[in-house]
């Protein structure tokens, strides 16, 4: 009677370990891709027909202008892919990672960071350091894709970008920025 006791106690210790194993590592995340391919970001204006006495055509949307680039190198994972941060017309900032090409995992993040970037292992952890603004979850880790920055974004105070796995904190990879 008490071994048949010990052994439900163990048994239920072992389905409420594997429930949490399962949870907080989510393995089956590295055979499930998720692609997002967004358009870039353009400027709305306001439509204005054409009319024959006046000649003119609808303008066409302004695309934002490019003022920092850089290209994903791997971390923990291998990742690659492009980054751009574009300025629109009213002056707001989005974080484009275009090609994304990176492993899916738990608790994905998009961070501008002003932590240098470093190859190999040496990068893995140094991003949550100092200081970064959160872009938001990934939305894909495959395809092209659009992250609005905070208003207020101060570009001078942040060097690269990185894939952040925010569960354990590691970079799935990472550009350092190049301002234009």
């Amino acid at each position: 009677m008490k071994r048949k006791r010990v052994l439900a106690v163990v048994a239920a210790g072992l389905v409420v370990a594997v429930a949490a194993g399962l949870y907080w590592f989510q393995p089956w995340k590295l055979w499930v891709n998720e692609t997002v391919q967004e358009a870039l970001p353009v400027a709305e204006t306001t439509a204005q027909p054409t009319t024959q006495a006046t000649g003119s055509a609808t303008p066409a949307p302004k695309e934002p202008m490019v003022v920092a680039t850089g290209t994903l190198i791997s971390h923990e994972h291998a990742t690659t892919g492009d980054v751009r941060i574009l300025r629109a017309a009213d002056g707001s900032l989005v974080l484009r990672l275009e090609n994304l090409d990176t492993s899916n995992g738990p608790d994905l993040r998009v961070w501008l960071t002003d932590a240098p970037v470093l190859p190999g292992k040496d990068g893995w952890s140094v991003f949550d350091d100092g200081a970064y603004v959160s872009a938001g979850k990934l939305k894909g880790n495959k395809g092209s894709q659009n992250y609005t920055l905070p208003a207020g974004t101060d570009l001078a105070r942040y060097s690269s970008v990185t894939i952040w796995c925010d569960r354990f904190n590691v970079s799935f990879g990472a550009a350092e920025l190049a301002k234009i």
